[in-house]
């Protein structure tokens, strides 16, 4: 893990201006920043970033986030990958404290393993480019793949020579640990001597997301029964082979821009794709997709193409694991290549444009092809036919997203069609598997509580609509008050009192009913009794907690604003005010545009001289809402017990809170609300 100070330096140190404009033109547009958003394609800019909030909302496709999500999202990096890009971008030297040994030593021997890595990856390009032997056989092989010497650098290809010890003499003499050459799977020991474990193969680095070798695939060039045709790197630290698809490093920006993810098996299908302009292209190095794989192509894309040659053992394999790919919610097609080709020799057979059109004319969704597929072996078998009625029906169970179940149903209608059978028998079966499924997982317990008690009782009761939603339904004015402590909080009510002092003395957290809301303002109010020097809002938008850190940008994003019900319950003075405040603010947004300074500054007094009347315009609707859910409570009292003296004590009770109810909702009419 990277310590807290090292967070905290990147934090002090990151400008998102400075971070986006990486990746994005940037054009000022008064006080933000406009550009074409990166995650989605269009021509007019809709993609803002704000200096002075660091954060980032793309109001086309409605992604947001700060600076450190923003590297996520566009590079594809988990948190502690982005952290290490940022620090290393800022000449931050990054501390990592680690919670046992055991974890210490397993990052210590990754970044070791990282190293060595790099090291012979720089040595077997070395060799194929600046060695007779290299060039005269793997330079030559690779050109005779069609590989043109601009892809074979962008794939860090290379080459390992026929000589036993060739890396093993220079990576040793180089102070590497002979331990971990050996757990990296660049050398071998055999009969007590240590020899190169690729020698005479052409070397394919493998990279993970942030472009860091984690292993090889090395494929032999001569003609050897014995020999495997490929070896990889053994499983370590690094490589686990599962986890990994092929050219995903390369492939990354390409899949999101298309919004879809082409998978092949090998990894000169890869290289030539990429050649040929095709980039969206991963392979998954001919073994089944797993759970871990899918979940990185979803990481780019809910859209998977699986292109593979005719052969029919190949394509079996491919099928196997593709019903977690429809748990996982990818949409799944299929794409054979014709002739025996696979897709490296048909994209140099008939060109990029042509290899794109046959994919997009020929693919098909992945439970018809299955169907299809498994057709033509059973024949007039009834016992295969039962077996394949039974394993199509338990696919297209998995399709069982909410979301899903109109595709869920055609897939019934094709499918029964295709095979011959009752559609409502097959729809019954495919339930039978969902019901089944659902059984035998660990069920939550599902009790009422009593919020939905309190709605049920309440809607039983007269109350109007506007009453109603504020207690039950409407809790913007919650989100209201956490906004007002991000953008106030830190600010002085009074000579000695921050405001949010002030707020947590006039309210009880407990009240507050949203559940972000809550984690929010309990974050604030501890922070704030423990290290009020902390509080501001850009301490919330790159909180730790993700979850928290979400839900403080969305309420930066939009300002949230009071239930229309209750503006209008507020009285037509209100309403007023508000549309003058409206005509300055628009006045004020003309002007500053035109670089009138004495107008911005009268801006900055007019919000400022309202702070107050903001902050307690928030804290009477909470207080009102609390008055209600006691009415409520107190009315039900008065119901449900009948006995004269307790029922006179809850009809005094009834009025003092009406009384309440009334002065505050007089204070309402008359106040400014932001």
């Amino acid at each position: 893990m990277i310590s807290q100070q090292t967070i905290q330096e990147i934090l002090s140190r990151i400008d998102i201006i400075d971070v986006v404009g990486e990746f994005v033109k940037l054009k000022k547009r008064g006080a933000n920043y406009l550009g074409n958003c990166p995650f989605h394609n269009e021509k007019t800019p809709s993609f803002t970033v704000s200096p002075s909030k660091e954060i980032y909302k793309c109001f086309g496709c409605g992604k947001s986030g700060n600076t450190i999500s923003f590297v996520m999202e566009h590079e594809k990096y988990s948190y502690v990958e982005a952290l290490k890009w940022l620090a290393n971008k800022y000449g931050i030297e990054v501390e990592e404290t680690f919670v046992s040994q055991e974890q210490k030593e397993q990052y210590q021997t990754a970044d070791s393993l990282f190293i060595i890595n790099s090291f012979a990856e720089k040595f077997f390009i070395d060799q194929l480019f600046k060695t007779e032997e290299g060039r005269d056989i793997g330079l030559s092989y690779f050109k005779e793949r069609g590989f043109r010497e601009g892809i074979i650098e962008k794939f860090k290809l290379g080459y390992s020579p026929e000589s036993r010890t060739a890396f093993t003499d220079e990576a040793l003499s180089n102070q590497y640990n002979k331990e971990l050459l050996l757990k990296a799977g660049l050398i071998a020991e055999r009969n007590g001597n240590l020899q190169d474990n690729y020698r005479g193969r052409v070397i394919f680095p493998i990279h993970n997301n942030s472009g860091k070798v984690i292993g090889f695939g090395a494929r032999i060039l001569k003609t050897n029964e014995k020999a495997p045709k490929y070896i990889n790197t053994p499983e370590n630290e690094l490589y686990v082979k599962s986890k990994i698809l092929y050219g995903s490093y390369f492939a990354r920006a390409a899949i999101d821009k298309a919004d879809e993810c082409l998978l092949v098996e090998g990894y000169t299908d890869v290289v030539s794709l990429h050649q040929a302009g095709i980039e969206n292209v991963v392979a998954s190095g001919g073994t089944s997709l797993t759970i871990d794989q899918l979940r990185l192509v979803r990481k780019y894309t809910n859209n998977l193409t699986i292109i593979y040659d005719g052969d029919s053992a190949g394509v079996k394999a491919a099928l196997r694991g593709l019903d977690l790919a429809l748990e996982e919610g990818l949409n799944v097609k299929l794409v054979l290549i014709p002739d025996g080709e696979d897709p490296d020799s048909y994209v140099n057979k008939v060109g990029a444009a042509a290899f794109v059109q046959f994919v997009n004319q020929h693919k098909k969704d992945f439970i018809l092809f299955q169907l299809e597929l498994s057709l033509k072996d059973v024949g007039n078998d009834p016992a295969k036919k039962s077996e394949l009625v039974n394993k199509i029906a338990e696919s297209i169970s998995r399709v069982n997203k909410t979301e899903d179940f109109t595709r869920q149903q055609d897939y019934i209608k094709q499918s029964s069609s295709i095979l011959n059978i009752d559609e409502a028998g097959l729809n019954a079966l495919v339930n039978k598997y969902i019901r089944d499924r659902i059984s035998s997982q660990e069920r939550k317990s599902a009790f009422p509580g009593p919020d939905k008690e309190a709605v049920a009782q309440a809607a039983a009761t007269n109350f109007d609509d506007a009453t109603f939603d504020m207690l039950f339904k409407d809790q913007l004015q919650e989100k209201e008050l956490a906004r007002i402590l991000l953008e106030y909080g830190n600010r002085y009510w009074d000579d000695n009192t921050l405001i949010a002092d002030y707020v947590f003395g006039e309210i009880d957290e407990l009240d507050i009913e949203d559940k972000d809301v809550y984690n929010l303002v309990h974050a604030i109010k501890e922070l704030v009794q423990s290290n009020p020097k902390l509080f501001n809002d850009k301490y919330f938008i790159y909180h730790e907690d993700k979850q928290l850190s979400s839900f403080v940008i969305s309420l930066l994003n939009h300002p949230y604003e009071e239930s229309k019900k209750w503006i209008q319950k507020a009285g037509q003075n209100m309403g007023y005010q508000r549309t003058l405040f409206k005509q300055e603010y628009e006045s004020f947004l003309r002007t500053v545009s035109d670089g009138n300074e004495d107008e911005l500054n009268r801006f900055k007094l007019i919000s400022e001289d309202r702070t107050k009347d903001i902050v307690i315009s928030a804290i009477r609707y909470l207080k009102l809402k609390k008055i209600k859910r006691m009415l409520l409570q107190n009315q039900q009292d008065m119901e449900l017990d009948k006995a004269y003296e307790k029922f006179k004590e809850l009809h005094f009770i009834h009025r003092s809170l009406k009384d309440m109810e009334r002065e505050i909702t007089d204070q309402l009419g008359t106040v400014i609300l932001h």
